[in-house]
């Protein structure tokens, strides 16, 4: 035992030590085994944390990267977001949010590694998967495919990346902390839609990457005919049975999605923390040794980068740091302590070039991984010592089982796996949660009650509105500018508009006879505008007023409109909610109209527009002159909104507003708005939208049994997304540009701007807890003077960086029961609860308490007792923390 810790010791400080200003690491080589990534010529189990650089500002980098390394990652993953870095054909764009070379370098300072996924396809539920619209129109090209101008494109990309790495000493071998990275990205799920040129294309992409010398590991994930020089790497929810497609790869986990996306008018999936804990701790003991996070921070989804159609602006992910970067709890904490487990495990997991299988029952089973390790710094006085460490899984999803390990017998949750760092005590079980639970809330001054709030959140009733003045601007319907055309056809939504905006507007002209008139009045049938099919909005204007709106994905549209006798203006708007980011054949997808446009019900039968003159506008005139900057938000005369004004369709809206103060994140409640976009000091939020999800899906849900995006549902029956991230940089303490565009009315009086933190931790720890991970540190335990079943478990509470625990709600240690915010004493309760968790945590950044008799005295003999405690948590100028 005592030799494992050592060695661990000495790879702590040897990271530590090399991970200084300027220069981040000594440089070191990369390469693997069958087994795992070789750093430096050692074996490594690693972990890592996936956070997008444009899904967060740069002033959110630094927190984002500690508190990632804080909860146990070695390693930060991101993709390379083409679409953002050259948005113009030959026009390159490193700065703001897509600073990469900056993110990189944070990344290298804080002692972490980097898996750095160039594709250049991403997915990524980004818009168009990460490709720059232009790329569609490059003369006889074919994404993803044995296509000569796309390979030129995208090999053209790619070295520019990789140069762009190696110019600022990046690479591993050069002191910097990439150690892999990845070309192309999923393309396994789509190959065969390629046929033969799919599988050439898989070569040529391999060979071109290799070719770049980069000098370290190149990754393809979920492609089983990676070559042998490309390593190949699994992507699910569950990759523990995921084997390489040779025998010199080890295992890799690209993408554990430890949460999933969500679309306008849908629920917001969660997934269980015991449940990802268990799929991590399955995948290292049946052999893995890299797993990635997807999300370890999801963030937001600013301007029109949601891909989709139809993605929310939130990319929240029901990751461990959520959308603002504040920690997700229990998730962060639970993956945290699994985490520490498993770095006690790699000295023997690097040891053993298999695990020992053991069947423990009809499904119980036990891997052990046992091997000799060298202590010592010097060769001449070095000993080799074993070490051991085991996983027992319990793959049941109902019922506990008791089973007999090396002479022991161990009681297994269902659907659990426990941890032994040492192949006797248990460190760790993935269903038995130690971590606190946060609840997030809105600062005070906040709500209107009849507001819908997520159900991670919670508000008071008091309510202050972001401005009492308004002015607003009426949005021309159809032809507004001198940069119209017309052509006689409907040409498709994206050749037109490269889309530089949401926004495309069809315009033609029909005359409408008396004989027709009164063929419809004789007959009591209303003509009907007819489309085959379109995609994601459409609204149909007739001489300016708005017949109707429909939303779907190549759905068929019959619209009632009413004509009058003379010439009518049909205008119909298509609008992109987010372009296509998945599929084989991305640049024939397209946007807007296919097939025929017909006014229907007519005395002569169907009149086809299809071919008619149609003269085309692209995006808004409030676009085009950028009102939603400070430079140009005057160039129009704004009228004064007042409060009770009737909603309009199509109007933008301006306003100023002081910041929150205080350091917590921000974000605008837009409950009271329809659909359209928002921008704050010209900096662009995002789309939002009022779509609710369905009333049913929602209800308990059990950790236990496979996970699938819709298992665990909340929100069910109330909007997708009412809250907004403005991160804190984009603001000043007042005098605040906020300018809405809103599409089918909505009421901007109502608008709040709050601040939201975590204002209540909670925690539940029983005496017969695991002790804490860091005791396995402790010196008496380590040189065997004490034992694991000597050390007292602690329950431990942390409030957010500059807040403190103001008071403690509730503390009872005995028989509690309940959950956070709804905690009750049992039968039995030690009355000195309050007293002394108060003494031990009030006023303080975090605390730890002893959970035993000792401390509490023992209010019921023979009874197991837990300590349960529920804390508020507030903003203070100082932090500290103490424990007993």
């Amino acid at each position: 035992m005592r030799s494992h810790i050592a060695l661990l010791r000495l790879l702590a400080a040897a990271l530590l030590a090399v991970a200084v200003a300027g220069e981040y690491f000594k440089p070191f080589n990369v390469s693997y085994d069958h087994r795992a990534i070789i750093i430096d010529g050692h074996r490594r189990m690693l972990i890592s944390a996936g956070i997008h650089y444009p899904r967060a500002t740069p002033q959110m980098w630094p927190d984002l990267i500690a508190k990632s390394k804080e909860g146990g990652a070695d390693v930060i993953q991101t993709y390379v977001f083409w679409s953002g870095h050259e948005p113009v054909k030959g026009k390159y764009y490193f700065e703001g949010r897509y600073d990469l070379v900056k993110f990189v370098k944070l990344v290298g300072s804080n002692g972490l590694y980097l898996h750095l996924r160039i594709g250049p396809y991403v997915c990524a539920e980004w818009n168009f998967g990460g490709f720059p619209v232009w790329l569609r129109d490059v003369p006889g090209i074919e994404f993803r495919t044995d296509n000569e101008p796309f390979k030129d494109e995208m090999q053209r990309f790619v070295k520019k990346i990789v140069e762009l790495m190696r110019e600022e000493n990046l690479f591993s071998w050069q002191g910097g902390p990439i150690i892999m990275l990845q070309i192309e990205n999923e393309y396994g799920d789509i190959e065969g839609a390629y046929g033969q040129q799919g599988k050439d294309y898989v070569r040529w992409a391999a060979k071109m990457a290799v070719g770049l010398g980069a000098g370290v590991p190149w990754v393809m994930c979920k492609q089983v005919d990676a070559p042998e020089f490309i390593l190949d790497a699994c992507n699910g929810y569950y990759c523990d049975s995921f084997i390489p497609n040779s025998k010199k790869k080890p295992m890799l986990w690209t993408e554990n999605w430890d949460g999933w996306y969500t679309t306008w008018g849908g629920a917001l999936p969660h997934r269980p923390v015991e449940d990802l804990a268990f799929a991590v701790a399955r995948f290292f003991q049946r052999g893995g040794s890299f797993q990635n996070y997807y999300m370890y921070f999801g963030g937001t989804n600013f301007g029109r980068t949601s891909g989709g159609p139809n993605y929310i602006t939130s990319y929240d992910y029901d990751a461990p740091l959520d959308e603002y970067g504040l920690l997700s709890q229990p998730k962060w904490g639970h993956l945290k302590d699994l985490h520490a487990a498993i770095k006690l495990c790699e000295p023997a997991l690097v040891a053993a070039d298999s695990p020992q299988y053991m069947k423990l029952g009809p499904q119980q089973e036990a891997h052990v991984y046992r091997g000799n390790i060298t202590q010592g710094l010097n060769t001449a006085f070095s000993k080799s010592k074993s070490v051991c460490a085991a996983f027992l899984a319990n793959i049941d999803e109902h019922t506990a089982a008791d089973v007999k390990f090396l002479g022991q017998v161990y009681t297994l949750p269902p659907w659990s796996v426990s941890i032994l760092p040492d192949c006797r005590h248990v460190a760790y079980s993935t269903a038995k949660v130690g971590a606190q639970t946060s609840i997030k809330l809105v600062d005070l001054n906040s709500l209107p009650s009849k507001m819908y709030v997520p159900q991670r959140l919670t508000f008071e009733e008091e309510v202050t509105y972001i401005a009492n003045d308004w002015v607003t601007w009426k949005e021309p319907i159809g032809l507004w500018g001198k940069n119209n055309f017309t052509s006689p056809s409907i040409l498709e939504h994206l050749n037109v508009t490269k889309d530089k905006s949401d926004y495309l507007w069809y315009t033609t002209r029909i005359y409408i006879s008396d004989d027709e008139m009164s063929f419809w009045e004789e007959n009591e049938v209303s003509p009907e505008l007819s489309i085959d099919s379109m995609r994601d909005v459409v609204r149909i204007f007739i001489n300016g007023e708005l017949s109707g709106s429909k939303r779907g994905h190549w759905i068929k549209v019959v619209q009632p409109v009413q004509l009058v006798q003379g010439y009518n203006d049909i205008v119909l708007l298509s609008e992109t909610v987010g372009l296509q980011n998945y599929g084989a054949f991305l640049e024939k997808d397209g946007a807007g109209f296919k097939g025929r446009i017909k006014l229907t019900n007519s005395k002569i039968g169907d009149i086809d527009l299809t071919e008619s003159s149609w003269t085309y506008q692209v995006g808004l005139k409030g676009e085009l002159l950028k009102l939603y900057t400070r430079e140009k938000a005057e160039s129009v005369r704004w009228k004064k909104l007042m409060p009770d004004a009737t909603p309009t369709i199509f109007s933008w809206y301006k306003t100023y507003f002081d910041a929150p103060g205080g350091t917590d994140p921000v974000v605008l409640n837009l409950g009271s708005m329809g659909k359209g976009q928002a921008w704050v000091n010209g900096h662009h939020i995002g789309r939002y939208w009022d779509l609710v999800a369905p009333k049913d899906g929602c209800g308990t849900c059990d950790y236990r049994g496979a996970y699938s995006s819709d298992k665990c549902t909340t929100n069910c029956g109330k909007p997708t997304q009412i809250w907004y991230h403005v991160p804190r940089s984009w603001l000043k303490s007042n005098q605040n540009l906020l300018v809405m565009f809103e599409e089918t009315g909505g009421n901007p009086f109502k608008i709040t701007i709050n601040t939201i933190s975590t204002q209540s931790v909670c925690g539940q720890v029983s005496e017969t807890h695991y002790p804490p991970l860091h005791m396995w540190w402790h010196p008496e335990f380590t040189n065997g003077k004490i034992s694991m079943n000597d050390i007292t478990p602690e329950l431990h509470l942390q409030c957010e960086d500059a807040h403190t625990i103001s008071s403690i709600e509730f503390a009872s240690y005995g028989t509690p029961q309940g959950n956070c915010q709804n905690l009750l004493k049992g039968n039995c309760h030690a009355p000195n609860s309050l007293s002394i968790v108060s003494q031990a945590c009030q006023g303080r950044n975090s605390c730890s308490i002893a959970v035993s008799n000792a401390v509490f005295g023992d209010p019921c003999r023979g009874i197991v007792k837990t300590l349960a405690v529920e804390a508020v948590c507030s903003p203070s100028a100082f932090s500290g923390s103490a424990s007993m």
